[in-house]
């Protein structure tokens, strides 16, 4: 009888953490709405997914950036146009504010300690929100027209804390320095 509990417990952990793995995945997740993206990619680090439809006749792409923070600080998707890495690099912001609501703007990452204050981007940038739900944030844009093809470098990030309404640093180790790759907006 102890060994028919012991595998029925086992089974069920087994279980479970497919669940769970398979609920992280980009593929099954739904947004709230009427919103469908046909392509997604989960990101290697910092439990992040990228969602996006590519319009081809503008040249423009409409994305989701989710993420799951380690606090209720703040996350960045951002093109780097002009390189690799998170200097150069052009980012949709988000952060969570005391109240619930959320803030979602553009900002020019032009150091390792940028001053996160919003600006404008060398591409254009609309339909910029953000939402929270189940210690999840996401950030919705539509951007481009995209000037190099469709192949991009991009950078996602999250960290901490805010603070006067301004994203502080993120950690300078670990998956922070490794969120980066090259993505093609034609992939599924």
């Amino acid at each position: 009888m102890a060994t028919t509990s012991k595998t029925i417990l086992l089974f069920c952990i087994l279980i479970s953490l497919f669940l769970i793995s398979s609920a992280q995945s980009c593929s099954n997740y739904t947004f709230s709405g009427t919103k469908i993206f046909k392509s997604c990619k989960d990101l290697p680090y910092l439990q992040a997914h990228l969602h996006w439809n590519y319009i081809a006749s503008t040249r423009k792409v409409d994305i989701a950036y989710r993420a799951t923070p380690t606090s209720p600080g703040w996350i960045a998707w951002a093109i780097n146009p002009t390189g690799t890495g998170m200097v150069g690099s052009e980012a949709l912001v988000a952060f969570l504010n005391p109240n619930g609501s959320m803030t979602a703007y553009t900002t020019q990452i032009n150091s390792y300690n940028p001053s996160m204050q919003p600006r404008a981007l060398s591409f254009e940038v609309s339909n910029i929100r953000a939402e929270y739900s189940t210690n999840e944030m996401i950030i919705f844009a539509i951007v481009g027209p995209l000037k190099n093809g469709t192949t991009v470098n991009h950078v996602w990030q999250d960290g901490n804390s805010v603070s006067d309404n301004i994203p502080q640093m993120h950690s300078t180790s670990g998956p922070n320095i490794q969120s980066m790759e090259k993505l093609d907006f034609l992939s599924r």
